[in-house]
């Protein structure tokens, strides 16, 4: 069976920064916040900060992260940073919290003073700023002396399994594919990866730790639609193929996704987290 590929072809015109384009708090949450905040439980769990910290989180989204800090963490303050209006704009009315304010701003240049803040996060971003370790290095300088700097990325290449089946499937169909497959895009997203992004930055200690889940769909729909919302690789990419070619993905992957029939859809999913003191 041949393909129409001129969607496809066009596809290798867009600018890969366009693809991890976030810019809807709520698509957002409609393809990615509900993993997002299983995570963040888990990270937030393990990096067990006491009460009382002022907490920075880098590309901050729709807030999902922000509000778990308030919640859960018992903050003096919470800011969290996004260079998306519409991100900002959604946590900012849906968001509120006596302690927790959201700023607009670039990660690369952020606009506070040195050794401002006790914790210093960054959830499921990293890997979309142009200059990560420029980012880190902001991180670090607006930390205090012996502050808690700490991210988490998605296993692209093996981990992520709701990602990567999509991928796969998606380069059986389409050759242009693998070309904008996360699993490839960001080496960092692995243990090694991870490690030498942050010695890079001259963190003298760096411990990563695996952030495990179950992704849970009760049917192929509710892991279909979401792919749907043009935020992120996975949907950016799929919103620039020939109806054909999408009809196709989403046919191999319903077979592949539900053999036999089968009702609900469960796939593991795996994160790296990682954590260092300022000096």
């Amino acid at each position: 069976m041949t393909f129409d590929t001129g969607g496809a072809a066009s596809v290798t015109k867009i600018m890969l920064v366009n693809l991890d384009k976030w810019t809807s708090g709520s698509a957002y949450d409609q393809w990615m916040g509900r993993w997002s905040r299983l995570l963040a439980e888990q990270f937030l769990e393990w990096l067990h900060i006491q009460p009382g910290a002022r907490w920075l989180d880098v590309c901050c989204g729709s807030g999902i992260v922000t509000d778990l800090i308030a919640e859960r963490c018992s903050p003096m303050s919470v800011v969290g940073i996004d260079a998306s209006p519409g991100q900002i704009e959604f946590a900012r009315e849906h968001r509120k919290r006596p302690t927790v304010r959201f700023e607009l701003c670039n990660a690369a240049a952020i606009p506070f003073p040195g050794s401002d803040f006790d914790v210093v996060i960054c959830g499921l971003g990293l890997n979309y700023i142009s200059d990560p370790v420029r980012a880190l290095r902001e991180m670090q300088r607006v930390a205090r002396a012996n502050g808690t700097i700490a991210v988490y990325v998605w296993d692209y290449a093996e981990g992520a399994c709701f990602l990567r089946r999509f991928w796969d499937v998606a380069a059986l169909v389409d050759p242009e594919a693998s070309k904008f497959d996360q699993g490839r895009r960001f080496p960092m997203c692995t243990p090694g990866g991870l490690r030498t992004l942050f010695q890079a930055v001259h963190f003298k200690k760096v411990e990563i730790e695996a952030l495990e889940m179950v992704t849970r769909f009760e049917n192929f729909e509710d892991y279909w639609v979401p792919l749907q919302s043009g935020q992120g690789s996975a949907p950016n990419y799929l919103a620039t193929l020939s109806q054909e070619l999408k009809g196709e993905i989403s046919k191999r992957l319903r077979a592949s996704l539900q053999p036999g029939g089968k009702q609900f859809i469960e796939l593991p999913a795996r994160a790296w987290a990682v954590r260092t003191k300022t000096s």
